[in-house]
């Protein structure tokens, strides 16, 4: 039994290579390939060159684009959280008729097709006269965002100990207080987790944002009408090495927040102790 499993012991490095090379070796190519001569991505490189991002500096579509993508991307993170901490406080705290078939309709977006969401929000929103715009595309990413929002922040709530608020209240604290002063920083890589996992989800959505964002596009609707052009491929694969190194810049400023604000609750713990 021993042998068996130092055997098996000896083949997860193996695994856990071919794992990585198998989920990470795509995303490689995309940095090299945006710097090939050529506008065919092949081996070997005709040679190295930054001319396929010179030429997003003028592109006012890409740039518009990308600007519709944060905002939108900004907005539904940013409701989803709000909405996503009182749901999770909801859940975790209180006990109360109808929760569980409230959390369940709640989560039910994760495992609805994306597809009948954006036709769903599109047959409500025509009959209403409401347009096409980037406000129908936000209200959309907050509805499939929510439910991520909640799982990520409903962890925060159940490993946050209701004492710290008692504990503050009986020293005298107002409510608001105890909420900007002990919940929230209790609470905050939840919070930050729950941002960025929404603002991910949102910037790489595109169903919702295919069927209602109108005249609008965000950066993944441009990224596949520029896709029909392969003169265009080049272009397309240096927006999406931007991309992949705002995302890495993403991680680095929630990490470091993660950990401002576990050294804070360690703090804060260790006072109402």
């Amino acid at each position: 039994m021993r042998i068996s499993k130092a055997v098996n012991a000896s083949w997860l490095p193996l695994y856990a290579a071919l794992y990585l090379v198998f989920l990470y070796l795509p995303v490689l190519l995309l940095p090299i390939f945006s710097v090939n001569a050529s506008a065919v991505p092949v081996f070997p490189l005709s040679g190295l060159t930054l001319d396929w991002y010179r030429s997003l500096v003028g592109n006012d579509s890409m740039i518009n684009s990308a600007w519709n993508t944060l905002i939108v991307g900004v907005a539904a993170s940013l409701l989803a959280t709000i909405l996503g901490v009182g749901a999770a406080r909801a859940i975790t705290r209180y006990r109360f008729r109808g929760r569980r078939p409230m959390a369940a309709v709640i989560m039910a977006p994760l495992f609805l097709p994306e597809i009948i969401i954006a036709i769903a929000l599109l047959m409500v929103a025509l009959p209403l006269g409401l347009g096409l715009s980037l406000v129908l595309v936000i209200f959309g990413h907050v509805l499939i965002c929510l439910p991520y929002s909640i799982t990520v922040l409903v962890s925060g709530f159940e490993g946050f100990d209701p004492a710290y608020e008692e504990a503050s209240a009986d020293l005298g604290e107002t409510v608001f207080g105890t909420l900007t002063r002990v919940t929230l920083p209790i609470l905050m890589p939840a919070i930050i987790s729950s941002l960025l996992v929404a603002f991910t989800i949102s910037l790489d959505e595109f169903i919702i944002a295919f069927f209602l964002s109108g005249s609008e596009p965000t950066l993944p609707i441009y990224i596949w009408g520029q896709l029909r052009f392969a003169s265009r491929l080049p272009a397309v694969l240096a927006l999406g090495t931007l991309m992949l190194i705002a995302s890495l810049m993403l991680l680095v400023v929630a990490e470091l927040f993660r950990r401002r604000a576990a050294r804070r609750s360690q703090i804060e713990g260790g006072f109402f102790a």
